[in-house]
């Protein structure tokens, strides 16, 4: 049997996800009798007569014959439900839509879905959504085709300004684009139908490229044999009034039924229970009751959405797999495929790196090769809410290399006793619900702690200092020399040792006043007197002298690597600093 590909739509925040699944079903639905609609949670059946009525002759120009049901699509916003979609292998979506606002272009969580898409190898098509904004635009039609060729030649110009604006977003991304029917090799170029889920303008064009692109280049991953056990993947687990924790599930393979056993995966293990009831929402017209929202079903085929009712499925977590069996020996093989479908996650770790805790599967591995791909190091990724022992491995961590000591949690909560230990020991802890803002924070803390460190670094570091040895300014000549100074470049650090012009380092600075008072440094314009250990005047060091600091080659190095942080003068002064050095000591000092 030829089950209905599953589709899932993702996109931006309000550009019109939504939107394009209630226009869907708003218009099919509205035929839902003599259609036979069935709204499952979780998930939109749209049967193939459905499809066929709505998209009229614009399936003729695939030539095909249909033998696919219809389109499930996953009517879970964003790209957590994708990220929880998934099988041994990848992805059990089959095709994703990506809605773009033609107006604002590619946005951050855009980048987001498509890379996702890309890591799961899930073809998709683009959905150019709210073209009724071009101005001057006129909804004469459902059909893009036809509307087009009915607007006025200014509003013509900015929608393809518009259009070709985003061709070009896609083509940055690494993807080759163009209107749908201009399309001719549907494997290479991504096709985009520009659409209006407010007036339904583009969508039957939408539906009809869904369709005949799943049957042409999908029909033989559809086929399915209803007499074997179910294979599916758990959307959401959540407490439902009257029923308790369920599971909404998506199934992709074979028959589930009430009574059936079921092996689920867990956050420490699979498990098995048995299925006590199975539920579909009522029809639409229905729905608004709350006494007959759920209809009792006694079995469900693929490709579908059910709300599972079974013992400890509170246990279970979302983007798990499932399956179910009939006998002892099935029990232990479906226990086994769960563990090696969940070990079989992508995620490489590392011995230092972030912790990672996400709410889901799905969301483990998407997030982990984001990671990946930035080359952030993972050192451990699981999920469940941010606990002391994540922090506690962070902490490690931290004594380690602290530009690696982060806790990261996506859709997580984060436990007091955890809080408290990480505000403590300065680990942050970073949560959000949104892939891209965590990521953005997190490289944003990266950033700023790093910052700080280099900061620390060049502050420990010797600075360019270039001063005058002042005349008549000697109080005395030896143990310790003490005379009068003035810095023309950077400053003067106790401690600080004095290159000559011919490049010895002579002395060691234990003191500096200025006006009798002690201070530990000297800014430049500044006068002072210097109390230096190891030299005598008039021997190594003369009035009128010309002194720079001493620095060696490795503090010269970082300097320069640093030399946004210096001035023109102590630019200068670290050029004079090598000269001396090249001329006198080693040709290649300090490159």
């Amino acid at each position: 049997m030829i089950r209905q590909p599953i589709i899932t739509v993702l996109g931006h925040v309000d550009h019109g996800k939504t939107s394009v699944l209630d226009y869907i079903r708003h218009t099919t639905l509205a035929q839902r009798e003599a259609g036979q609609i069935t709204q499952h949670i979780g998930a939109t059946e749209v049967p193939l007569d459905t499809i066929k009525k709505i998209c009229g002759p614009l399936l003729d120009k695939f030539k095909l014959k249909f033998t696919i049901p219809g389109l499930l699509f996953i009517d879970t916003p964003g790209h957590e439900a994708f990220t929880n979609l998934r099988k041994r292998g990848g992805s059990i979506a089959d095709l994703a839509i990506v809605v773009i606002d033609i107006m604002q272009g590619i946005q951050p969580q855009t980048k987001e879905a498509i890379e996702i898409l890309k890591t799961f190898k899930v073809p998709f098509i683009v959905a150019a959504n709210k073209i009724d904004l071009i101005a001057g635009w006129r909804g004469v039609s459902t059909t893009f085709i036809q509307n087009f060729d009915k607007q006025l030649q200014m509003t013509k110009e900015q929608f393809e300004r518009k259009f070709y604006e985003l061709v070009g977003e896609l083509s940055k991304l690494g993807f080759d684009s163009d209107y749908y029917f201009k399309v001719d090799d549907y494997t290479k170029r991504v096709s985009i139908v520009p659409i209006s889920a407010k007036t339904g303008e583009g969508i039957s064009e939408l539906l009809a490229l869904l369709t005949g692109l799943a049957q042409k280049f999908l029909e033989k991953n559809l086929e399915i044999d209803l007499t074997e056990n179910a294979k599916g993947t758990i959307l959401e687990i959540k407490e439902e009034k009257g029923l308790g924790v369920t599971a909404d599930v998506i199934i992709y393979n074979g028959t589930l039924k009430v009574g059936d056993t079921l092996v689920v995966g867990g956050i420490a293990e699979p498990f098995e229970t048995k299925i006590k009831g199975l539920l579909k929402p009522a029809p639409l017209s229905e729905v608004r009751d709350a006494k007959t929202r759920w209809q009792h079903v006694h079995e469900v085929i693929a490709a579908t959405g059910v709300k599972v009712v079974a013992n400890d499925i509170d246990k279970a977590v979302a983007g798990a797999p499932v399956r179910s069996a009939k006998s002892e020996d099935q029990i232990e093989q479906a226990k086994s495929d769960v563990s090696a479908e969940i070990e079989s996650l992508a995620i490489e770790t590392e011995q230092a790196g972030v912790i990672l805790k996400t709410d889901t599967l799905g969301s483990l591995e998407a997030i982990s090769h984001m990671l990946k791909k930035k080359n952030i190091p993972v050192q451990k990724a699981t999920i469940g809410d941010i606990k002391r022992i994540d922090v506690m491995e962070a902490i490690a961590t931290h004594k380690i290399d602290r530009l690696k000591s982060f806790v990261l949690g996506f859709n997580v909560k984060v436990d007091e006793d955890a809080a408290k230990l990480a505000k403590d020991e300065g680990v942050p802890i970073l949560a959000d619900k949104i892939i891209y803002h965590l990521i953005d924070t997190y490289e944003e803390t990266y950033n700023k702690i790093k910052q700080e460190i280099e900061n620390q670094n060049v502050q420990s570091l010797m600075w360019p200092c270039k001063l005058q040895f002042l005349k008549g300014y000697v109080f005395r000549a030896s143990k310790p020399a003490i005379f009068g100074v003035e810095i023309i470049a950077g400053r003067l650090h106790t401690k600080a040792s004095f290159l000559t012009k011919e490049g010895k380092e002579v002395g060691e600075v234990k003191g500096i006043q200025v006006e009798k008072e002690n201070v530990d440094v000297l800014t430049v314009g500044k006068q002072g007197a210097i109390s230096v250990d190891g030299v005598t005047i008039g021997r190594q060091i003369n009035e009128g002298d010309i002194l720079y600091a001493a620095m060696s080659e490795n503090n010269f190095r970082k300097l320069k690597e640093h030399r946004e942080l210096l001035n023109k003068n102590e630019i200068d002064a670290l050029k004079e600093i090598a000269e001396i050095m090249r001329k006198n000591v080693k040709e290649t000092w300090g490159l």
